[in-house]
């Protein structure tokens, strides 16, 4: 598959979350078990008080919760990349306050119709969602303060201009968090050409140490703050898979 096939895989399984519910986990929710969105995301760091703020807009997509490490304060100006049905944006929207903003930008427009309906439902009026790709964000030149990302830089074919995107909107001294997939290990090419794979965030996924790299070449200074192993065990049967924690900084 090329990139825009790669996308048009992605785009059309989000869209079939956002209309009739499900996971990203590969082959359906099996692999996650039985549990709830709301289990599946106290597993990944969140707390019972965050699944609790906005349940609608809790969808169990992430491999991490960014928003407990991001160190947000009020008045920042926060982007998230790949924001789906807003669940981070909210957490982040009440660290932020009213003096600062939440943008969310998502590439499915069910996704975004969905956020827009959870911030009118839920009452989150300093959110706002946009339709757009994170590879060419529409998002204006250093105007954000923190950029948060959760398991969702995995599905774009070009990381790199990502990387290059987030350092261009970030102000001077602006900082991003990202939860993300990656491999410990290659993958065999049938596994990588996986359509459930790659909507499920594994087959579109790089080495960690070239994930790394493309960071620090787009210009960012970068810290690995954890690296949860046992996500492989829990709902990647044991590919050779974690999710990534880590602050990067301009």
């Amino acid at each position: 598959m090329d990139a825009n096939e790669k996308k048009e895989v992605i785009k059309k399984k989000y869209q079939d979350i956002a209309i009739f519910g499900g996971s990203c986990c590969p082959g359906g929710s099996s692999c996650c078990g039985d549990s709830s969105s709301a289990d599946i995301s106290k597993s990944l760091g969140y707390s019972e008080a965050d699944v609790k703020i906005a349940p609608d807009a809790n969808m169990g997509l992430g491999c991490g919760n960014p928003t407990a490490f991001a160190e947000l304060k009020q008045g920042d100006i926060v982007l998230d990349l790949g924001s789906g049905a807003g669940f981070d944006c909210f957490l982040a929207a009440q660290k932020v306050g009213n003096a600062g903003k939440v943008i969310g930008v998502d590439m499915t427009p069910e996704m975004i119709e969905k956020a827009q309906a959870n911030a009118r439902k839920y009452g989150y009026s300093n959110v706002e969602f946009r339709h757009g790709d994170i590879e060419a964000l529409p998002v204006e030149d250093s105007s954000v303060d923190v950029i948060i990302s959760n398991c969702v830089i995995n599905l774009a074919p070009d990381k790199e201009k990502v990387f290059r995107e987030a350092f261009r909107v970030l102000k001077p001294e602006g900082r991003m968090y990202i939860s993300d997939m990656v491999l410990l290990e290659d993958l065999p090419e049938k596994l990588k050409s996986d359509s459930d794979l790659l909507a499920g965030c594994i087959a579109g996924a790089v080495l960690k140490e070239e994930y790394l790299r493309l960071l620090k070449k787009a210009g960012f200074s970068v810290e690995i703050l954890n690296e949860d192993l046992d996500i492989s065990k829990r709902q990647y049967g044991e590919l050779p898979v974690e999710s990534l924690k880590l602050k990067a900084w301009v």
